[in-house]
Order: C-alpha cells, then sequence, then structure tokens
C-alpha cells in the first residue's frame, strides 16, 4: 500500500504545478495517472498492512519530493532572468545541488556521530568496500546530472509520472531475480503500468 501512497508524488507535482506555472494537463495526462495508481493498488493488494509511522514518512516524502521538483523547476525559469547565459546548466545544478545539502550533511554526521562509527568500523577497510562506494558516488552522480536535464526538458508533472514508471522493470526484475510467485494481482499491477505509459507517451505525442 505504500506504493499507492508513493503515487500521490504525481497528484501533488500535478497540482503544484497547475497552481505555480499555471500548466494544465490533458485529460489523457490524467487517465495515465489513474492507471497508475491502479497498478500500485494491485500491486499492494496481497500486502496489505498499516503502520501509521510508516505512512506518515511516505506521505511527507511524496510531499517534499513533489515541493523538490517543483522548487527545482522554478529555479531554472528564474535564472533566465538573472544569469548572463539565460539558465544554469545541468553541470551549474548538480553542483549547486550537491553544495546546498552539505550543510545539512555535516550537521547529521556531528548530531548521530557517524564519523566515528565509520573511521572504526571494518568494513572501510576492504577494498571492495571502496570500489563499490565510488560506483555508488558515480551512479549517484550520473543520476542528478540526467535528472537535471530531463526536467529542464520537460516538466515536473513529466518527470514525477515517467519515475514513476521505472516501477515496472523494478518490479519484473523482482520477480525474476528474487524468484516471487507471479499472482494475479502482481500481474495486473504490470499490466496497468504498461498501459498507463502508453496512454502517456501518446499524450505526450498528440
Amino acid at each position: 500500500m505504500l506504493s499507492l501512497l508513493a503515487c500521490l508524488y504525481q497528484e501533488c507535482t500535478a497540482i503544484g504545478e497547475l497552481y505555480i506555472f499555471r500548466k494544465r494537463q490533458n485529460r489523457n495526462v490524467w487517465t495515465a495517472m489513474f492507471l497508475m495508481i491502479i497498478s500500485a493498488f494491485t500491486g499492494g493488494f496481497t500486502d496489505l498492512s498499516f503502520d501509521a509511522v510508516g505512512y506518515l514518512w511516505q506521505i511527507m516524502n511524496c510531499v517534499l519530493t513533489a515541493s523538490y521538483s517543483l522548487t527545482l523547476r522554478l529555479v531554472m525559469d528564474k535564472a533566465k532572468q538573472f544569469t548572463r547565459s539565460g539558465s544554469l546548466n545541468e553541470v551549474s545544478m548538480v553542483l549547486l545541488n550537491n553544495l546546498l545539502s552539505l550543510p545539512f550533511a555535516i550537521f547529521l554526521i556531528i548530531l548521530f556521530d557517524e564519523w566515528d562509527y565509520v573511521m572504526n568500523v571494518d568494513v572501510v577497510k576492504l577494498p571492495m568496500f571502496w570500489i563499490v562506494v565510488t560506483t555508488s558516488g558515480l551512479l549517484g552522480l550520473a543520476i542528478s546530472f540526467t535528472s537535471m536535464w530531463f526536467l529542464r526538458q520537460t516538466c515536473p508533472t513529466t518527470y514525477s509520472l515517467v519515475g514513476s514508471l521505472n516501477k515496472i522493470p523494478i518490479s519484473i526484475a523482482g520477480l525474476v531475480l528474487f524468484k516471487v510467485p507471479l499472482n494475479v494481482p502482481s500481474l495486473f499491477s504490470i499490466l496497468f503500468g504498461l498501459f498507463a505509459g502508453i496512454v502517456f507517451a501518446r499524450a505526450k505525442m498528440s
């Protein structure tokens, strides 16, 4: 059911884009969002559980993520008025985004005494650990760069919906890698998600 709440991110983004940028989505885009909700509901139907704290954190995550993408696009548009080039390129946006996160990261490291833990844990002495951490950092940088580029070329609603569609290959990979039995709700979840992607692609091409 947490996957159903994750669809709240799309709706928050679309509504925020309507009020901030005065941009209305056509009927097919809303249809694609509705199909994604059905996909999430059928996928989580066999795993019904409720935890108030977990749901609260998930709702906060949806709202904050939607606010982040909307604010980021707003900054991109405002940059056209205050920069010589008329825009902030992806490298500048990634650099500024990560620099702004450093004070918060340092504060949390000090608050939870993570530095002492990392310096004394045995895993940091393994070469494979540093290979994996470096790879993770490079992939994270690539994700940041491509996310900035995609958001700059499209709009927050498209960004949120396409981001939700990546759950489909992840679901299929999970079924294969972890040998999860394919039941009717899981199958319908994947099919609804794929159909939502087709509807959304046609809406953007029209």
